[in-house]
């Protein structure tokens, strides 16, 4: 079991450089699969912390999350932009359209690149 947990840590290496080669492309395509999988990932990991003791129960949980986890790295799936685009981008509109109401409907940009990932 120890050696299939260095061989995930390895994929997730390539995960990474996949990431840095999204965002080097000229296609914004890659760069919204990959931005959703770092935004899932790091919504998994929060919440796997938190239910850590409740998880102990469940033998089948790190073999159900491996392959969740390939299910949305893996291109030809896209599963991370399919779980982002039905489930969370609903929610941020929801709650960031109320938050804009709320400040009066108003956005005020930091900086003249404020918004622009590619800027910096």
């Amino acid at each position: 079991m120890d050696q299939l947990w260095i061989v995930l840590n390895h994929l997730q290496s390539l995960v990474g450089y996949a990431s840095v080669r999204a965002i080097e492309s000229p296609s914004s395509v890659d760069d919204e699969q990959w931005l959703a999988y770092w935004i899932l990932y790091s919504f998994l990991t929060l919440t796997e912390m938190v239910a850590e003791p409740v998880l102990n129960w469940f033998p089948m949980w790190y073999h159900v999350k491996v392959a969740f986890m390939a299910w949305l790295v893996l291109p030809q799936f896209r599963g991370a932009a399919f779980v982002y685009e039905r489930f969370v981008r609903q929610q941020i509109r929801k709650y960031s359209s109320g938050a804009a109401a709320g400040a009066g409907g108003r956005r005020k940009k930091s900086h003249p690149h404020a918004g622009d990932p590619r800027a910096y």
